[in-house]
């Protein structure tokens, strides 16, 4: 079987890391086979753009001309020179995305890409995303926090309290509480709406009081030992001494809802918005100014697609059959959907293949198959088991999905594995079309039958 989406480390088990946390930065510059990477941290995707046309600015004269989008909803920047960071920083600083320095890797804030945006009247988290911000951005302690940690504010849609962020804040439907809880809590604390933002940061202190307790040097709140996992009633005491007023929720119900759809989002008062995918989750510079046109406005999201808002809905569709001339994905079921793979080569020392080319070749030749067949390449593309192409056996940026066909590069081939079907070994390129359809049939299946 491949390997499942991480969970909460088991408590008998703590992880021990024996290093700091090296995640890449905007001023931590990651050096990959391709030159140096930049990470660059958008809290709540939210992206106006005067800053989006300053990034794109920025990957075309520094770096390799692309925008790679995070499943946290960042943006990253590939191909720079190694010399380039005082440069890159001035760029950042202009933009408004480097606040505050000494925070610019620990602003890890996913918000509902679709709050505020559409039909379906649930209060909009977008503010407590700017808030929450400030008030990562004002506390020195928050500089603390490993560039993994992350923060998910959900408008009560369930899409983003699946990413298994490390505090969770959730509004309920009234617009005026919210539910607030850490990684692997049974239980949930309601507070005001109005001091969620200051109460997820509550919540993050207390898990660096108990990193410090542990001596463990623990990156997210699923690697704390048992000893000093966090607790509901601890959590509502500090939020108390905060004077945040709170009460503990019992047996909290999981959320858990759908990302976005492609396609067009009708909103309220005559708006409408736009949801994009980008194939591997990288843009030209090109694709990348022709959204930040649009509106001045764009919401990059976690499953590497991008939000525009605040269109007429008359010109809702004319504007979505445009970004799909322009190579992204517009339609539900389009095939680039359910394909994701890593960086592979060039861009990784460790990659034993080009995933990212081999990639496309499959998803073209599997196109031309089904048009020479009289199918239509779309048809339930995006319903079918995710495929996720990796150079190396770390298979980094696997997807959260419960299950998915995993493409893995060795040194004789390909090896191709999903639940269910049994394994294949040392496959070239040519032949992973007609067995990757293999899998997914037999999914699709067994599926079906239950």
């Amino acid at each position: 079987m491949p390997p499942q989406p991480p969970s909460a480390a088991p408590r008998d088990e703590p992880v021990i890391r024996d290093r700091g946390d090296a995640c890449p930065g905007a001023l931590r510059l990651h050096a990959a086979d391709d030159g140096h990477l930049a990470r660059i941290r958008i809290p709540g995707g939210m992206l106006d753009a005067d800053a989006a046309l300053l990034l794109a600015d920025a990957a075309d004269r520094l770096g390799d001309g692309h925008i790679d989008l995070t499943s946290r909803g960042n943006a990253q920047l590939r191909g720079l020179g190694a010399s380039c960071g005082g440069e890159l920083q001035t760029v950042l600083v202009r933009a408004g995305l480097l606040p505050a320095p000494t925070h610019e890797r620990v602003r890890n804030i996913v918000a509902s890409p679709l709050t505020g945006l559409d039909r379906r009247g649930l209060p909009d988290v977008a503010p407590w995303a700017r808030e929450l911000d400030r008030l990562l951005c004002a506390s020195a302690p928050a500089a603390g926090l490993s560039g993994r940690f992350l923060f998910a504010l959900d408008d009560g849609r369930g899409d983003v309290t699946s990413l298994a962020a490390d505090v969770n804040l959730a509004a309920v439907r009234d617009g005026g509480r919210a539910l607030l809880w850490t990684a692997g809590a049974a239980d949930a604390l309601l507070v005001a709406a109005a001091d969620a933002p200051r109460a997820a940061l509550v919540a993050a202190s207390y898990f660096l009081d108990a990193v410090r307790q542990a001596g463990t040097r623990a990156w997210r709140v699923s690697e704390l030992p048992a000893e000093q996992a966090l607790r509901s009633d601890e959590l509502g005491t500090r939020l108390g001494a905060a004077g945040i007023s709170a009460s503990v929720v019992r047996g909290r119900a999981a959320l858990r809802g759908p990302a976005p759809e492609p396609g067009v989002v009708q909103g309220p008062d005559g708006a409408a918005a736009l949801s994009v995918f980008a194939p591997l989750g990288r843009l030209t510079t090109a694709q990348w100014r022709r959204l930040a046109g649009l509106t001045g406005r764009v919401r990059l999201t976690p499953w590497r697609g991008i939000v525009v808002p605040g269109l007429p809905a008359h010109a809702a569709e004319g504007a979505l059959a445009a970004l799909a001339e322009a190579g992204l994905v517009t339609d539900p079921d389009d095939p680039w959907r359910s394909v994701t793979a890593c960086a592979g080569r060039p861009g990784c020392a460790k990659s034993l293949a080009d995933v990212r080319a081999d990639a496309r070749a499959v998803v073209a030749q599997q196109s031309e198959a089904e048009a020479q067949a009289g199918t239509p390449a779309h048809a339930q593309a995006a319903r079918l088991l995710p495929v996720h192409w990796s150079g190396c056996e770390r298979r980094c940026g696997h997807p959260r999905a419960a299950a998915w066909a995993d493409v893995v590069a060795t040194a004789d081939g390909y090896d191709l594995s999903a639940a269910g079907s049994a394994p294949r070994r040392g496959l070239p390129p040519s032949e992973l079309p007609a067995a990757l359809a293999a899998v997914r049939r037999t999914t699709s299946h067994d599926a079906a039958t239950k």
